[in-house]
């Protein structure tokens, strides 16, 4: 009886992987997150980063995205997280001088899963070769950090952007827009393609709309299934709950799909892992190579 049921077991398993229906047949999903982990500033007092850094660790251990775009990332933050995340590869520059100075917007990707075909940096303004220039009306100068993959799993190629809008301009969160859709059009033409980054702006803003009208969708507002709150930024639990918005996004080319995304809402023990939440979503290829 007992090899009667385990030969039923694996003939119903087998069915289902050939209809396509079984949980864990098919190729497994892209697992993306974004995640504006607060630079480290001593006025944070019990939030600052150093009594913070190893809870990130923990739930970026936990959820195990295999990318991972960042924002404002320190350089002793960037030293802090290939600490934390060895089984990562990281990529970026400091904003401030292409190199290690100022914030990073960071790739880390899952070294198991990546091989690295190549990457780069650009700057947001309208000499994007050069760093540590503020772009259009910005308050802060802001980077884009780029990669192109090669799945090992699948064997599909993916390019990979993430990037931090400035809080300020308008007209540079506009063109920063615009900038990123160019330069991917001319990186990775054709390719699938992800963008992730802290948008500093709501789904019905305008840089939003230009990432819609570039082709890019938005993993919150086509997933399957969304789950969490319909916000990202909380400033460390500060802000009340009507004045909190969405600022963080995972965005995506059509060769691919959002089958399931989340802003990750959790807290450890008497603080926060930042002052956003990370936000995470499930992609897949539609079509094999």
């Amino acid at each position: 009886m007992k090899h009667l049921f385990l030969y039923l077991s694996t003939a119903l398993l087998l069915l289902l992987c050939g209809c396509g229906q079984g949980p864990s047949c098919g190729p497994e999903p892209l697992r993306v997150m974004t995640f504006n982990i607060r630079l480290d500033v001593s006025s944070d007092s019990l939030n600052a980063w150093p009594y913070r850094k190893d809870n990130v660790g923990k739930l970026l251990a936990y959820y195990a995205p295999d990318l991972l775009g960042m924002q404002e990332v320190l350089p002793n933050q960037m030293q802090d997280l290939k600490q934390l995340l060895p089984q990562y590869t990281a990529l970026g520059v400091g904003r401030d001088d292409g190199k290690d100075r100022g914030e990073y917007s960071p790739i880390f990707f899952r070294t198991a899963r990546f091989d690295l075909l190549e990457s780069g940096n650009f700057s947001l303004s309208q000499q994007p070769d050069s760093f540590g220039i503020l772009g259009w009306d910005a308050a802060c100068n802001r980077v884009c950090s780029w990669a192109l993959l090669r799945d090992k799993l699948t064997g599909r190629k993916v390019a990979y952007f993430n990037t931090h809008l400035d809080h300020v301009g308008v007209t540079a969160r506009r063109e920063g827009s615009r900038l990123v859709l160019e330069r991917l059009k001319q990186i990775a033409p054709g390719l699938p393609a992800i963008v992730t980054g802290d948008f500093n702006c709501t789904p019905d803003d305008e840089p939003a709309h230009i990432l819609g009208e570039g082709g890019m969708l938005n993993a919150w507002t086509s997933a399957g299934v969304a789950y969490g709150p319909a916000w990202s930024f909380h400033d460390f639990g500060r802000l009340p709950l009507e004045k909190r918005s969405m600022l963080d996004y995972v965005f995506f080319t059509p060769q691919l799909k959002a089958t399931r995304c989340r802003v990750i809402q959790d807290t450890p023990d008497g603080g926060y892992y930042s002052d956003h939440c990370p936000v995470m979503a499930e992609l897949t290829f539609l079509n094999q190579p």
